[in-house]
C-alpha cells in the first residue's frame, strides 16, 4: 500500500539495503523522481530515536484516522513497532537484572530511553485498540499487551520500593518523641506553641528531586496505560502509612475508644496535649508539604492528584476526630474544661485550612464531620461549666470554716473563673453554639447542653438580653457563690465572725474580679459597686456587733451624782471595759482577715473609734481612782497598749495579754 511508506521500511527487494541516511528524513522512505522508492536501513541499522520517530507518524496516522476507514491504516505491522516491543523488552530484561532497587535512576539516559519508549508504546496500545476488526493492527496488540503487563509490574515494584525507602529513611532521621518524654509545661494550655517548621520538619516528606521527578514519570505512564487504579493503590496507603508513621515522631499514636475511657486523667491530658499540638502540625506544615509532593508526583494528572491528597487528608482527621470523640465520652469533671476548650480551639482553627486543596466533596464532608465534632465538644465544655454551678449547690457543708477565713469554695470556685476567662472568646463561642443547637433542636430528651440552653434563656427572661451568655453564665454563678456564702456564714454562732466571713470572702471575690480585667468587663461596674457597698455594710454590722458595748462601758453616763464620781460605779466600767476587751482580744486575735488591706482597714476603723473614747474617759476619770489602792487593776491599759493590742487582732495567733503586759 502506497501510504504505508510513511511509517515502514520495507525490504521486500534485496537491492534496498543501502546506506542509511545520516539525516532525520532519512528515518522514514523518500520517493525518487522517477517513482521508485529510495532505499532504507534494515532491521540492523534500526535504532531507537530512528524507531520512535517513525512510530510518532504511525500514531499521529493512527489518531486521526476514524474506526472504520481501513483503507488509510499500513498493511502490515511496521518494523518499528517490533523494533520498539523487542527494544522495551531488553530495557526490561536489564533493569531485572539489576541487584538492588530501586532499579530506576541508576543510569538518567537509560531511564529516559525506558520512558520514552513506554510513551509510546502507551499511545500504539490505545490507538490499535480503535481497530479491534482490523486483523493487521490487532495482530501485534497481545504482544504489546504482554509488553505492557511487564511493564507495569516492573514500574509498581520500583514504585513501591521509591515509596518505601524515602519512608525508611526518615525513620532513620529521626528520634520519636513519645508522649511520656513531655514536660509537665508542654502540656500546660498557656505553653501550647504554634508549630515552626524546623529544620528536620523541612524534610518531610523527605524526597530526594530525583525520586520524586522518577515518581512522576512512572504515575504519568501508569495513568496513561490504564493503569490509575494500580497506582493510587500503591501511593495512597504507602503515604498513608508514612503520614503516621510522622504523626508518631510527633508523639500521637493510635489508642482505641475504649483505652482512652480507661485512662487516668492525668494521662489523658498529655495525650490531649500531644493531639493538639500535632494536629496543628498536621494541618500548618504537614498538609501543605503533602500537597506539594502529591502535586509533584502527579502534576499531569490535578484531579487525581487532589484526590489522593484529600483522601489521605480525610484518614488522618478522621484520627483525630475519633480521639477526641473518645476523650469527650470519658466522664466530665471540673478540671477537663480548659483541656476540652484547647480542643475547640483547634478544630475551629482546622476548619479554614480545609480549602480548595481538596476535592469538592470531601472539603464538604471534612468541613462536616470537624463541624459536629466541634459541637460535641462544645456541649461537653458548655455542660462542664455548668458542673460548676452544680458543685457550688450540692456544697452544703454544716461545719465553719475555722477563723472566718476565706472558704475552700470561694478560693476554688475564683481561681476556676479567672482560669475559664482566660478562654473568654471561646467560651462565648461555645454558649452560643450551645444555645444555637439547642434552638434547632425539637424533642430532643433533656441534658447538659438543654440545661445550659435553659440557665441562658432564664437570664434573658430576667432583662439580660443585652448581656453575651458566658456574661449571663458567669453572672449565675456568682449569684450562686454569694447565696452559698451567706448560707454558710449562718453556722458561725458569733455575729461578729460572721461579718469576718462575708468580709473575707467577699473582698477576696472581690480583688479576684478587679484583677482580671475580662471578668471586670463582663461582671460591669455596677456589680462591683454593689460588691464594694455590702463590704461596707459588714464593715459596720461588725463594729456594731463586737465594739458597741465597749463604747457603751465608757460611757460617762450616771457617773457623777451630784456633781460628783460614784467610784464604784466608775471602777465598775473600768473593770467592765478590761473584761470586754481583754475577751475580744482573747478572740478574734485567733480570727484571720488574710488580706492586708482589709486587715489593715479594720484594724485602723477600730482605732479610731476605741482608742479617742478610750483616752478621753481615761483623761477625764483616772484622777479619781490614782490616789487609791488597787489603782492598776481598775486602769490596766494606757492608750499606747490598747493601740498595741488592737494591732494584733486578725492574725490567727492568739497572745496572751497578761504576758505582753
Amino acid at each position: 500500500m502506497e501510504n504505508s511508506t510513511s511509517f515502514s521500511r520495507k525490504d521486500n527487494n534485496d537491492d534496498r539495503s543501502g546506506p542509511e541516511s545520516s539525516s532525520s528524513a532519512s528515518h522514514t522512505v523518500d520517493i525518487k523522481s522517477d517513482g521508485e522508492e529510495a532505499p532504507g536501513p534494515s532491521d540492523s541499522e534500526m535504532t531507537l530515536p530512528q524507531a520512535m520517530e517513525d512510530i510518532d507518524l504511525l500514531i499521529q496516522r493512527l489518531s486521526s484516522t476514524k474506526a472504520n476507514d481501513h483503507e488509510l491504516l499500513p498493511s502490515e505491522v511496521p518494523k518499528s513497532v517490533e523494533f520498539l516491543y523487542d527494544a522495551v523488552d531488553s530495557m526490561l530484561t536489564k533493569y531485572d537484572n539489576k541487584e538492588n532497587p530501586p532499579r530506576l535512576g541508576i543510569n538518567h539516559d537509560d531511564d529516559v530511553s525506558f520512558f520514552n519508549s513506554m510513551n509510546r508504546v502507551t499511545k500504539l496500545v490505545k490507538n490499535v485498540d480503535k481497530f479491534p476488526s482490523y486483523s493487521i493492527l490487532s495482530s501485534s496488540l497481545n504482544k504489546a499487551t504482554v509488553i505492557l503487563h511487564r511493564a507495569m509490574s516492573f514500574l509498581e515494584d520500583e514504585y513501591r520500593t521509591i515509596l518505601e525507602i524515602s519512608k525508611c529513611r526518615v525513620l532513620e532521621q529521626k528520634t520519636p518523641k513519645t508522649p511520656n518524654q513531655m514536660t509537665s509545661s508542654e502540656s500546660d494550655r498557656c505553653m501550647l506553641p504554634e508549630p515552626e517548621c524546623k529544620e528536620e520538619e523541612l524534610d518531610f516528606p523527605s524526597f530526594s528531586p530525583e525520586a520524586i521527578e522518577t515518581l512522576n514519570k512512572i504515575s504519568t505512564v501508569m495513568i496513561a496505560s490504564g493503569y490509575e487504579r494500580e497506582c493510587c493503590l500503591i501511593y495512597g496507603p504507602l503515604r498513608r502509612n508514612a503520614f503516621n508513621d510522622e504523626l508518631s515522631e510527633l508523639g500521637f499514636d493510635n489508642i482505641s475508644f475504649d483505652e482512652v475511657q480507661r485512662m487516668q486523667w492525668e494521662s489523658l491530658e498529655g495525650d490531649i496535649a500531644t493531639w493538639i499540638n500535632s494536629l496543628k502540625h498536621c494541618y500548618i506544615v504537614l498538609f501543605s508539604a503533602e500537597r506539594g509532593l502529591t502535586d509533584a508526583v502527579f502534576s499531569d494528572h490535578p484531579l487525581v492528584s487532589r484526590k489522593m491528597f484529600s483522601d489521605l487528608a480525610a484518614a488522618i482527621v478522621v484520627r483525630y476526630l475519633n480521639f477526641s470523640d473518645a476523650v469527650v465520652m470519658t466522664k466530665r469533671s471540673a478540671e477537663k474544661l480548659f483541656k476540652f476548650l484547647d480542643m475547640y480551639e483547634t478544630l475551629r482553627d482546622l476548619i479554614p485550612h480545609i480549602n480548595d486543596s481538596y476535592s469538592s466533596e470531601c472539603k464538604l464532608d471534612l468541613i462536616e464531620e470537624v463541624s459536629m465534632a466541634k459541637t460535641r465538644i462544645a456541649e461537653a465544655a458548655a455542660s462542664i461549666f455548668c458542673e460548676l454551678e452544680n458543685s457550688i449547690k450540692k456544697d452544703q457543708g454544716r461545719v465553719p470554716v475555722p477563723s472566718g477565713q476565706v472558704h475552700p469554695l470561694t478560693r476554688y470556685t475564683m481561681n476556676y473563673l479567672k482560669y475559664a476567662i482566660e478562654y473568654k472568646d471561646t467560651l462565648e463561642q461555645v454558649f452560643k453554639q450551645v444555645h444555637d443547637t439547642d434552638g434547632s433542636t425539637t424533642g430532643s430528651k433533656p441534658n447538659a447542653t438543654t440545661t445550659t440552653a435553659a440557665a441562658v434563656n432564664l437570664c434573658e427572661d430576667d432583662g439580660g438580653s443585652d448581656k453575651s451568655r458566658f456574661s449571663m453564665q458567669l453572672t449565675t454563678v456568682m449569684d450562686l457563690l454569694d447565696a452559698n456564702l451567706d448560707m454558710k456564714s449562718k453556722l458561725y454562732r458569733d455575729p461578729a465572725l460572721r461579718y469576718i466571713f462575708l468580709m473575707n470572702n467577699g473582698r477576696y471575690i472581690l480583688q479576684k474580679i478587679k484583677s482580671t480585667t475580662e471578668i471586670r468587663e463582663l461582671m460591669g461596674a455596677n456589680w462591683c459597686r454593689k460588691r464594694s457597698t455590702d463590704l461596707r455594710k459588714y464593715h459596720k454590722n461588725y463594729q456594731r456587733e463586737t465594739w458597741s458595748k465597749v463604747l457603751q462601758s465608757m460611757s460617762p453616763e450616771g457617773l457623777l451624782v451630784n456633781g460628783k464620781v460614784v467610784k464604784p460605779l466608775l471602777k465598775e466600767r473600768f473593770k467592765n471595759f478590761n473584761s470586754l476587751f481583754e475577751e475580744i482580744h482573747r478572740t478574734q486575735s485567733t480570727w484571720v482577715v488574710s488580706d492586708e488591706q482589709l486587715q489593715s482597714e479594720l484594724r485602723v476603723s477600730i482605732s479610731a473609734v476605741v482608742i479617742p473614747a478610750y483616752r478621753s474617759f481615761l483623761g477625764r476619770f483616772k484622777q479619781h481612782l490614782e490616789s487609791g489602792r488597787q489603782y492598776e487593776k481598775y486602769i490596766k491599759y494606757q492608750p499606747e497598749d490598747i493601740e498595741t493590742f488592737i494591732e494584733e487582732l486578725f492574725d490567727g495567733n492568739p497572745v496572751s495579754m497578761q504576758k505582753r503586759r
